[in-house]
């Protein structure tokens, strides 16, 4: 074989080999794709940042509530709680208190998460913050008191040495109120002592005080029937109840029948009228809705049983006092607990509704996005094939003026060039029928400028006229 033959042969070897290394057009523009796609990622990045920045974080796992003195129906309550509490591992802390008025002054200053305040109880500024989880139960207030006489009328204790309870308690604050209605107030000849609970009901069976004010939040059940069973110790029976309650809005009468503390003993012997405060269950207004959802749900179990002053299910209940109701509470006294509140650990529910949350504008913004991301990834592809044409038709409107030859070469060069980048160009494969018709309309343009060269007049040709 001659050598020329092996050249020949040797130069066909290398254009194979160089067949074989080129690569196929791309299926994708990862450029074009990157910069589809990167807008939609920044806005669900947004999306999820604004949802992020209105939904309250993950629940705390501990809360802090005031009880009331030791050995009170506040202090058994908050006890109950914290139980209920403790199977979704939720740890409630509580602080010592003097009572309801106590209670107000400890969550106002947010010393407390939530507390249980007698309704009446208020104070001056700072309770905008304060939203109720609902009415809890029944508190009637006990007057006890030692005469010969029975009293129809609380009038009838002026001058007597009284036990109100300590300053800071709902007790006093309703005593206080009760014997201002009947005009007696501080610093007149009755003697208002700061005793309570247990200490005022051992004063009073030792004849040391003359007439004691007890409420659930500084005494509990078990002393009232203790002095029921008193001798010489009276309940006081409230035979104006009907005009307490119009003139004090926030008690009830509670009609107690006779032996409802004692059948054996008929203790009351016959049936007395009793004034009861209700309670409420109040919290911050910033309270996590699955920690209110608990607090709810562990009111239900707690006072929804019937008792000597309630019937089945009575509480508790949404109904306002003073203080506005919660907008989640109230949901929940409508429609329950969330599905997966129902269904799921508490710790697995609210990390699944956060996520539920989360992905819900993530789904509003994505599942748009990708409808329209291929529209604009073709759009991204097209343009940059549209902008050639844009050219290309500029270049085809200066061939019909007249022009040098250095004009018209320049024109030439320029098509080249716009030819080469359209095959250096990524087009993706679904998209090169388009680089093709663009070549084409390239060699169209081309060849109208070579033709018109071909046509142009020569300068000696005479012009005839």
């Amino acid at each position: 074989m001659s050598e020329a033959g092996n050249s020949r042969e040797g130069r066909i070897e290398a254009a194979r080999r160089r067949l074989r290394n080129l690569r196929p057009a791309s299926v994708v523009s990862w450029r074009d794709a990157l910069a589809t796609l990167l807008p939609i990622v920044l806005l669900m990045a947004l999306a999820v940042f604004a949802t992020e920045h209105f939904i309250r974080p993950a629940p705390p796992h501990k809360l802090t509530m005031a009880g009331g003195p030791e050995g009170s129906n506040f202090r058994t309550v908050a006890e109950k709680y914290q139980k209920i509490l403790a199977r979704s591992d939720i740890a409630l802390e509580i602080v010592p208190s003097r009572g309801s008025a106590n209670n107000l002054d400890l969550l106002v200053d947010r010393q407390v998460d939530i507390a249980l305040v007698q309704s009446g109880v208020t104070r001056e500024g700072g309770t905008d913050d304060l939203r109720s989880l609902g009415t809890m139960f029944r508190q009637p207030v006990s007057i006890f008191y030692r005469s010969d006489k029975l009293f129809t009328r609380l009038s009838e204790m002026a001058g007597m040495r009284i036990a109100i309870g300590r300053p800071g308690s709902g007790n006093r604050f309703l005593a206080l109120a009760l014997l201002k209605g009947n005009g007696i107030e501080p610093g007149g000849k009755t003697q208002l002592l700061d005793i309570e609970g247990e200490a005022a009901s051992a004063a009073l069976t030792k004849h040391e005080v003359d007439a004691i004010f007890l409420s659930g939040d500084s005494a509990s059940i078990r002393t009232v029937r203790q002095l029921m069973r008193a001798e010489g110790i009276r309940l006081f029976d409230f035979v104006q109840g009907e005009a307490y309650e119009r003139r004090f809005r926030y008690l009830n009468r509670l009609q107690l029948p006779a032996g409802a503390f004692d059948l054996g003993a008929n203790l009351p012997e016959k049936p007395i009228t009793m004034m009861a405060p209700t309670v409420e269950l109040l919290a911050h207004a910033d309270l996590h809705p699955a920690l209110s959802d608990l607090l709810v749900e562990a009111a239900q179990e707690v006072h929804s049983r019937s008792s000597l002053m309630q019937n089945p299910r009575e509480f508790p209940h949404p109904i306002e006092h003073d203080y506005p109701m919660s907008d989640d509470a109230a949901r929940y006294y409508k429609s329950g607990k969330g599905l997966a509140y129902r269904f799921l650990p508490f710790w697995l529910a609210s990390l699944v509704n956060r996520a539920a949350v989360i992905l819900v504008p993530m789904l509003v913004v994505l599942i748009p996005a990708l409808r329209f991301a291929p529209d604009i990834y073709g759009w991204r592809i097209n343009r940059r094939i549209y902008k050639r044409y844009g050219e290309l038709m500029a270049l085809e409107r200066a061939t019909l003026e007249p022009m040098t030859p250095e004009q018209r070469t320049a024109l030439l060069q320029r098509l080249a060039e716009i030819e080469k980048s359209m095959i250096n160009a990524k087009v993706p494969g679904a998209y090169a029928d388009q680089s093709y018709i663009l070549r084409r309309h390239i060699q169209f343009v081309r060849e109208g400028l070579v033709s018109a060269e071909a046509r142009k007049p020569d300068d000696t040709t005479p012009v005839t006229g």
